[in-house]
């Protein structure tokens, strides 16, 4: 089968295509013909090596030689103990166990999964679009319970509310009736309007941490101020979660945000889900409209190398979705 494989830590010049041994599922497992995956922040940390990925995935060079975890496709075959699932299946899911084993491999033209690691793909969603969810949108739902469930007329921003994990939660956080309020570069600011925001920021014009505003719930993606900024930023009994962006800003979020929690009754830390958590609720809101996909653009396996470049340019829109 064909994959995009890479041998050593780098830039996208590392990913090559390559001619691979088809897996075979094991007991548990399903084996899933392809037909389009998604590129996660996770992949980019991965390819570069950066210090907690290499840590997990091998400290000079990685284990695992294929990326990708966000696959949707067909069941080809099923192994022996494998209940609900059969051939012919359309299903979406994450294939990694995150860091406790990496079960990456997604781009390429057959992936093994854990049958309890895919959800079966509503025929009103395409390929593309179920790729697009399963990381992102577990992100997303982590982060917004973080702090117990959102009540209606509460005040919630998000920051890098353009891409993949901000579009959802923008989306969910409208649905529970809050006050949502996006933040990221000029050029998605119609994205986030497109995605129900009530307040648009730009944040290459005015920093939302001293413009006066209090909120209940700030997610970050793109952290990389101080946390004492966003302390002053939410309201008593709020919280703040950072998921990506400054590795010294995140280590600060888990050593420090418990005091800041302690002393301000703000609460400061890191946010994060596991593997396909909710993915039966975001069909829910799928199939009732109450969450649409954004795919800024569409690459063939072949050009995966350029897909990441775009990806680490800083400007997607939504996702970047694979196809074979």
């Amino acid at each position: 089968m064909k994959a995009i494989v890479y041998r050593k830590y780098g830039s996208p010049d590392v990913l090559h295509l390559e001619d691979v041994d088809k897996p075979i599922p094991k007991d548990d497992e399903v084996l899933i013909k392809i037909h389009a995956t998604s590129i996660n922040s996770y992949d980019v940390d991965l390819l570069k090596g950066w210090p907690l990925a290499a840590l997990a995935a091998g400290l000079f060079k990685p284990r695992k030689h294929i990326l990708g975890t966000d696959v949707a496709g067909t069941v080809e075959a099923v192994g022996d103990n494998v209940e609900k699932l059969k051939s012919g299946d359309e299903v979406f899911g994450e294939v990694s166990k995150r860091f406790v084993s990496l079960g990456w491999g997604g781009f390429a033209e057959y992936v093994c999964a854990r049958e309890t690691s895919m959800s079966l793909k509503p025929a009103s969603m395409s390929f593309e679009e179920a790729s697009a969810i399963p990381q992102v949108a577990a992100l997303a739902l982590g982060a917004i319970r973080q702090n117990g469930d959102i009540q209606p007329g509460q005040k919630v921003l998000m920051n890098g509310a353009g891409g993949g994990v901000g579009m959802f939660v923008v989306q969910i956080a409208k649905h529970l009736g809050a006050e949502v309020t996006g933040v990221d570069s000029t050029e998605k600011l119609d994205l986030m309007r497109s995605l129900g925001a009530d307040h648009v920021i730009d944040y290459t014009k005015e920093d939302f941490t001293k413009n006066g505003q209090r909120y209940d719930l700030i997610i970050d993606v793109a952290a990389h101020r101080s946390l004492f900024a966003y302390r002053r930023t939410l309201n008593p009994g709020g919280a703040y979660g950072v998921i990506g962006g400054s590795l010294v800003r995140f280590f600060q979020a888990v050593f420090l945000g418990p005091l800041i929690s302690i002393f301000w009754n703000k609460k400061i830390g890191t946010s994060g889900a596991k593997p396909n958590e909710g993915s039966e609720y975001i069909i829910e809101l799928f199939e009732d409209g109450k969450v649409k996909l954004f795919v800024d653009r569409v690459y063939p396996l072949n050009e995966t190398p350029d897909a990441f470049r775009y990806f680490m340019d800083g400007h997607v829109k939504g996702k970047i979705v694979i196809t074979m």
